[in-house]
């Protein structure tokens, strides 16, 4: 099938031999697209017309065995003349053929003859034909959204030094396993797992993914020690003042609950809901959670608190400065400042963009996945950590609720402004050798003008102040890229920041 050139096409002659009885057509599995798209074209070269055409796939269970007309493999014919249909039709097969229906293939080909013939149809959306077909589409986004959600995987110990394999029991409505399994590598990389169905299995060995046929219930493994504390943790963020399970069964119906260990909890703690909710109302109000207190100001000279507009005179300064800093809004939400790491006067000063949620938990920069993985990066190039110092340049963690999660959110280019004097005093105080700007926001606050990262990386740039900065990207650029890309952006990552390292090196004598 080809995109639609938005005219209608006159149908081609039949092709010789092609008579008026019925055809009945057989694709290699019940997710053949190719096949399916193969039949097509050659059934409309033909002029084969929908009413004619029995549809059948090869892994059927079952099959009429008194259909008139022969079955014949879905092959395409090299003479049949492209096969026009809009953009959207194709993701559209794509969908609809993971549905369950035996009739998905009927109506699909309908549509693809239809939109040949009534030049009208691609641009009526009430149609039956085409709401049917999103109905089944939907049907199955919906069921592989379920999947995503309610998949519980159980560990089971190998032995003999290998790693533990993850295995869950899953059972989806349509034939969804082949297209949701590349979100669990994607999300799962580096575990090893299996995911059991009753039609089709997956496994995943940490490189590739290796489908097979299905399973039974039994064959999946019992519950474990690590389930155990997950309801003991259940239990306790149950809130009955928040219960509705109207809603609740909406989005999680009771056919799935046979697979979700905490199901087993729903309704005894439904049942009590309301006599906690009662006990709930009854209760004192407890003392809202507040951000970590400031700690109290040290009296020595060098570290005595900083009059209001004044630079602070040392690091220790303005780590207290910084606790009390409400110049933006994200001060205020923070569970605390975190300011830079690292010695007075280091070579090399690595500014990111700003704290993440474990950074702003235990204030110290770059502690998360992503300080994680620059912590990779400094020991593959021989770099030792507390020979530098490692800042970012807003100083106070943003972020938006989602459920109980704090999903991390871009700073404003405002609060960016108004944390850049914070970031100018570390870097006069601590008068570092070069600097290093990871990502966007950092090499805009060091350099005072917006930098294509991807265009200036791995090259050495000049502030007004005559110090030398390196542009690159930030680590967590890395993270969320897909796994079959993130070798080689590890590989050059890694070849911009040695650039710095000589930056370390001991300048060199001439000898004696």
């Amino acid at each position: 099938m080809e995109p639609d050139d938005d005219a209608p096409h006159p149908p081609p002659r039949a092709a010789p031999g092609a008579g008026d009885g019925p055809r009945s057509v057989t694709l290699a599995s019940a997710i053949d697209l190719d096949g399916f798209r193969a039949a097509c074209r050659r059934l409309w070269a033909e002029q084969v017309e929908p009413g004619r055409v029995a549809w059948h796939a090869a892994d059927d269970a079952e099959g009429d065995l008194f259909e008139a007309g022969a079955a014949e493999p879905a092959t395409a014919s090299t003479e049949a003349p492209p096969v026009r249909a809009p953009a959207a039709f194709m993701p559209l097969c794509e969908s609809v053929i993971l549905h369950r229906d035996p009739g998905r293939f009927g109506l699909l080909y309908r549509l693809l003859w239809r939109l040949q013939t009534e030049p009208g149809l691609r641009h009526d959306a009430l149609d039956a034909d085409w709401v049917a077909a999103q109905l089944l589409a939907q049907a199955v986004h919906r069921d592989m959204h379920k999947m995503k959600a309610f998949v519980r995987f159980r560990t089971l110990e190998q032995g003999g030094g290998e790693e533990p394999l993850h295995v869950a029991w899953f059972e989806p409505e349509h034939h969804i396993v082949e297209a949701t399994a590349p979100f669990f590598s994607r999300r799962f990389t580096a575990m090893r797992w299996a995911i059991l169905t009753p039609e089709r299995s997956v496994r995943w060995d940490g490189e590739r993914l290796a489908f097979g046929p299905g399973a039974r219930r039994d064959q999946a493994p019992p519950a474990d020690a690590g389930e155990a504390l997950w309801l003991t943790y259940y239990r306790s963020i149950f809130n009955p003042a928040r219960l509705k399970l109207a809603m609740m069964q909406k989005e999680m119906p009771r056919k799935y609950w046979a697979n979700l260990p905490e199901a087993a909890l729903i309704d005894p703690l439904a049942a009590g809901a309301a006599e906690r909710s009662t006990a709930m109302v009854e209760r004192d109000a407890a003392e809202p959670a507040r951000r970590i207190p400031v700690r109290p100001q040290p009296t020595a000279p060098d570290h005595a608190p900083t009059p209001q507009g004044e630079a602070p005179r040392s690091l220790p300064a303005l780590r207290e400065a910084l606790e009390r800093c409400r110049e933006c809004p994200i001060g205020e939400h923070a569970t605390q400042a975190v300011p830079g790491e690292g010695p007075q006067h280091a070579k090399l000063m690595f500014v990111g963009e700003q704290p993440g949620d474990q950074e702003d938990l235990q204030g110290r920069p770059f502690v998360g996945p992503a300080g994680q993985l620059f912590a990779r990066a400094l020991a593959a190039l021989g770099i030792d950590r507390r020979d530098t110092y490692i800042s970012n340049a807003v100083k106070h963690f943003k972020f938006e609720l989602r459920g109980k999660r704090r999903i991390h959110k871009t700073p404003a280019q405002e609060e960016a402004a108004a944390c850049l004097h914070w970031l100018e005093s570390e870097i006069a105080l601590v008068d570092p050798g070069a600097l290093v700007a990871l990502g966007a926001t950092a090499a805009r606050q060091l350099m005072g003008t917006p930098i294509a990262v991807t265009r200036e990386r791995g090259r050495w740039l000049r502030r007004a102040d005559g110090r030398r900065v390196l542009i690159t990207l930030h680590p967590s650029a890395l993270l969320r890229m897909e796994p079959e890309h993130q070798e080689a952006a590890w590989a050059a990552w890694l070849a911009d920041l040695r650039q710095a390292t000589a930056t370390l090196a001991p300048p060199s004598g001439d000898g004696l």
